[in-house]
């Protein structure tokens, strides 16, 4: 195993760690896989979106992450550095290839996609004698996910962080359930409650939440969740907004911003990337929500999706034009 990565002195707006790879998108819309021709080439996975979204907002972004050592890897740490991400803890893994993820685009709401991610994808090799303790510690947002909790080494790599950080700063669990990831939702479980207890935030869709807490309907969702231990439980609702509740009693819950979709998928990082943008600003919850939804909606309406990611004036225009 590798000694612990050099520390930073300086600390980072956000750190994330998890899941990252190569998404290649069709360029037709609307046709199966079996018919499409041409694709483009994009960064993808989520916890490297949700830097990536942030880094768009004036954000100063890392990830913790890995890709195979091949030519896919090193576009991958091109693209982040372009994106303004810090790739210092991406490193490589000799032993497999970097993920590539393939999606099927059927607007408005079937997004199929298919992970090649066997015989194991590199970011799941991270382990917890690399990470550098102190510069999560310093971290004013540590971001993880739960297909981080999916495997080893990377589960006990991401209980160490968040054990490590003792719910100093905004520590945010993005629940991010992928069946093709586990086994089924009792494998999981146990291992999300153990993440809940160190989180201060919890960010998912209502299949997420069910699969953390059991319970579907969003204000139980989002009681359950604060139960579990979190400050502020994030409950995306598709079509009905979202709900989000703090420990503190104070509730938002908006609608989302009406878009026509090109490509939903990359929309929830964008609405993690600018959650985390308004929780650093200092504002409130309900501007807050309205910020990621707006952002979230933006990239909906793009085919790509780390590229797509919205700038702060973008979503500010957004914002305007919807309110008008």
């Amino acid at each position: 195993m590798a000694e612990p990565l050099e520390s930073v002195v300086q600390s980072f707006d956000l750190i994330t760690m998890g899941r990252l790879g190569v998404d290649l998108y069709p360029m037709q819309s609307g046709l199966p896989l079996t018919h499409v021709e041409t694709f483009g080439k994009f960064l993808g996975g989520s916890a490297a979106n949700v830097a990536v979204a942030a880094a768009r907002l004036g954000r100063h972004t890392a990830l913790i992450s890995r890709t195979g050592n091949d030519p896919f890897g090193a576009y991958l740490h091109r693209a982040l550095r372009e994106f303004g991400v810090d790739d210092r803890w991406v490193t490589p893994v000799d032993a497999y290839p970097t993920p590539v993820t393939f999606c099927e685009i059927f607007p408005p709401d079937d997004f199929p996609l298919y992970f090649y991610r066997q015989p194991k994808a590199p970011d799941l090799e991270i382990h917890a004698g690399e990470l550098d303790l102190s510069a999560i510690r310093a971290a004013r947002v540590l971001w993880i996910t739960g297909t981080g909790l999916s495997e080893e080494p990377s589960r006990s790599a991401t209980l160490a962080a968040l054990e490590a950080r003792g719910r100093a700063g905004t520590t945010v669990f993005d629940l991010d359930w992928r069946p093709v990831f586990w086994r089924d939702a009792e494998e999981a479980r146990p291992y999300y409650a153990q993440a809940l207890r160190h989180a201060t935030v919890a960010v998912g869709n209502l299949d997420e939440c069910e699969i953390a807490t059991g319970v579907r309907e969003p204000r139980a969702c989002a009681a359950a969740l604060l139960a579990a231990g979190v400050e502020l439980a994030v409950v995306k609702q598709g079509p009905e907004g979202v709900l989000a509740v703090h420990r503190d009693g104070t509730t938002a819950e908006v609608p989302p911003v009406p878009v026509e979709v090109a490509n939903g998928l990359g929309a929830g990082d964008a609405f993690g990337g600018s959650l985390v943008h308004g929780l650093l600003s200092g504002w409130t919850l309900e501007k807050t929500m309205r910020y990621a939804n707006a952002a979230g909606a933006l990239v909906a309406s793009r085919l790509a999706c780390s590229s797509a990611m919205p700038t702060a004036a973008e979503v500010g225009d957004l914002l305007a034009r919807a309110a008008a």
